[in-house]
């Protein structure tokens, strides 16, 4: 019985091997996406912004409320400004606030307190979730699923910056309250992340441990 409104669900049919070529050339393409820490600060153009943070909100979601914000940053300032308080967060995790075993686990990957790319990349798109407010943005109504929702949102949104040949990083300092501060955010949004956007450096490099990736039989089950 559906006692709602509805419209036809469109989705053209594949052959099978037409699908299955369509899957295995989408899982080659992203196979090829890898973390940047090393950006050139060659122009981007807004559109293509637009474009990838218009498909995070085409994301599936708890009740259709579509609980994220994007603020897409190029302003010189702004990214001077959200670098020098994420920087300061990672000083204090660094020296102090992490783990033995947690510095351990990132020793592999070459990570420390000085995030340059924060302000030579760009642009910044700082997602934030946003715990009330429904799908008119009202500020009281009740959100459902909203870290899930933001996690789809922002696997979406890497997933076609790559195929739009740009390279990212998703740079999550601790705490992220600053972020609210900066982007003027309402106090019923959190920050999730800053994914940084752009192109790599001429001499850009990867961390070989980052090519460590569990094989399929390891991830997956079938039943």
């Amino acid at each position: 019985m559906r006692d709602h409104d509805t419209v036809p669900y469109s989705l053209p049919a594949l052959p099978a091997e037409d699908s299955i070529a369509r899957a295995r050339a989408m899982r080659d393409r992203l196979k090829q996406r890898r973390t940047c820490r090393y950006f050139s600060d060659a122009p981007v153009p807004r559109a293509v912004i637009e474009a990838a943070i218009e498909t995070a909100g085409t994301a599936p979601n708890g009740a259709n409320h579509q609980p994220w914000h994007f603020v897409a940053v190029a302003s010189p300032e702004t990214k001077r400004a959200i670098r020098e308080a994420a920087e300061e967060e990672e000083r204090s995790f660094y020296s102090g606030k992490a783990s033995e075993e947690w510095l351990e686990a990132l020793g592999p990957l070459g990570t420390d307190a000085d995030k340059p790319f924060l302000e030579t990349a760009p642009w910044l798109i700082v997602v934030f979730a946003q715990r009330k407010g429904g799908i008119a943005e009202d500020g009281e109504t009740q959100n459902y699923y909203v870290s899930e929702s933001v996690g789809i949102a922002c696997g979406m949104l890497i997933a076609t910056l790559h195929e739009a040949g740009l390279a990212t990083l998703t740079h999550t300092p601790s705490p992220m309250g600053f972020l609210r501060e900066i982007c003027g955010r309402p106090d019923h949004e959190k920050p999730v992340m800053v994914l940084v956007v752009g192109h790599p450096s001429q001499d850009a490099t990867v961390p070989a441990h980052a090519l460590r990736k569990k094989p399929l039989e390891q991830i997956a089950s079938w039943l």
